[in-house]
């Protein structure tokens, strides 16, 4: 969600974050079968994470039904390779699970996301809108075969 914010956090994205990012919501996710989650940690706690969702129907043709809803390294561990290796961890979750392919969708105005997708053989498949409340921020939608 930081890649939406632009100028610092008001009262708009708090909001949403405090209704989007409970405990239950995580229990929720958690527990769904459909969900597979990934995390790397060190000595101090979690790093970063990858999280799979199978069924996922992909908002432009040509994707597969696995997405990749969220991969996030924290700012200090990135560029430490450890996005990479909790992607690699995800691709070889999808592929050993029987699926050909997956997508996700990168806030468009994230250049360095988009770079990082694309050296990690992505390509664009089209584009969508995420949406909070009444507004609107273009993604590019990317899609991996594996």
């Amino acid at each position: 969600m930081a890649t939406y914010i632009r100028e610092g956090i008001n009262g708009f994205f708090a909001d949403h974050a405090l209704n989007e990012f409970t405990i239950d919501r995580l229990r929720d996710r958690l527990a769904d079968p459909r969900r597979t989650i990934l995390v790397s940690q060190n000595v101090v706690g979690i790093d970063g994470m990858i999280e799979l969702v199978v069924e996922a129907s992909a908002p432009v043709a040509g994707c597969s039904n696995v997405e990749i809803s969220t991969l996030y390294v924290q700012p200090r561990h990135q560029g430490s390779g450890k996005g990479v290796a909790l992607l690699q961890a995800g691709l070889v979750h999808a592929r050993s699970s029987g699926h050909a392919g997956v997508w996700l969708a990168v806030n468009a105005e994230n250049h360095g996301a988009v770079a990082f997708y694309e050296r990690q053989a992505f390509q664009k498949a089209g584009e969508t809108n995420y949406e909070i409340e009444d507004q609107r921020y273009l993604n590019s939608v990317m899609r991996r075969n594996l």
